[in-house]
């Protein structure tokens, strides 16, 4: 059994035993372990991120297969909690989405979201969403795709966050689970909507953060799972920006603060690990 396979049975061990978990959005391997010292027990990586991060442009459909997995890979191979990634939609129709869902599974992440948005994800343009019949028959072919039954694949509607459709969203999320689909994502969905229409939907549940709302009131309206996916990323936007703009006021980089983070970050990094390699193996 592999470290991801471990992993994988954790992740559907932690849904199982019922408590709402939260898995902050990494952007890069870094903030990934900041997320895993911080003591949450899940990473997650998105599309958002991802195209933030790696081609510095919004996310509206410009990513690639392999622009996700490398990202997720490289993330999962950092961390040791599981690791939850964006598949987009698949990337390819029924009959081909075997590609997608081992690429991801043979990167070691241990569960995927596959969406119906076909254009226009957060974005201020028409939004298409795929007939429901296609989706459905992309996640059930991604569930026969998959070679470990641990592998997790959450099927997401934008129905609420296109067009803001809830009964729409339901009526997707139970033939999603009717076809075999882990959990269900309905993007866009806020806690009191989700509350009305909970009983309706009958499997587990992911959920994005919304501002205004806390984890107590995504718990109490029944999420089984909060993704927040923008949460380092933002955090890090902030505080570089903050850093740069007194260094550039300044022109004293000791005055910004940011050193003092220093030795800390490279004890966190490593580089106390790759002495004692080094000296154990004769070369320091």
């Amino acid at each position: 059994m592999t470290r991801f396979t471990e992993r994988r049975r954790k992740l559907r061990s932690l849904l199982d035993a019922g408590d709402m978990l939260v898995a902050p959005g990494a952007f890069d391997a870094v903030s990934a372990k900041l997320i895993e010292r911080a003591g949450f027990r899940l990473v997650y990586i998105g599309s958002y991120a991802t195209a933030a991060s790696v081609l510095g442009q919004p996310d509206v459909g410009i990513l690639t297969l392999d622009d996700l997995v490398d990202r997720a890979g490289t993330i999962a191979s950092a961390v040791e909690v599981p690791v939850i990634a964006d598949a987009e939609n698949g990337f390819a129709n029924a009959a081909n989405i075997w590609r997608t869902v081992q690429a991801f599974e043979r990167a070691g992440i241990a569960a995927i979201h596959i969406e119906d948005q076909e254009f226009g994800k957060h974005a201020d343009v028409p939004q298409v969403l795929a007939p429901l019949e296609t989706i459905v028959q992309k996640i059930r072919a991604a569930l026969d795709a998959r070679e470990d039954p641990n592998f997790l694949i959450i099927a997401r509607t934008d129905a609420v966050l296109a067009h803001n459709d809830v009964d729409e969203a339901v009526r997707r999320m139970r033939a999603f689970l009717e076809a075999g689909a882990d959990l269900v994502f309905p993007a866009g969905m806020r806690a009191a909507d989700l509350e009305r229409v909970r009983d309706r939907i009958p499997g587990k549940v992911v959920v994005t953060d919304k501002p205004g709302c806390t984890t107590e009131e995504e718990r109490r309206a029944g999420a089984d799972l909060v993704l927040y996916y923008g949460f380092t990323l933002y955090a890090a936007y902030g505080a570089v920006e903050r850093a740069l703009a007194d260094f550039h006021a300044s022109g004293d980089a000791d005055a910004t603060g940011v050193r003092e983070a220093a030795s800390d970050f490279e004890q966190f990094i490593g580089y106390d690990a790759f002495v004692g390699r080094a000296r154990k193996y004769g070369l320091a």
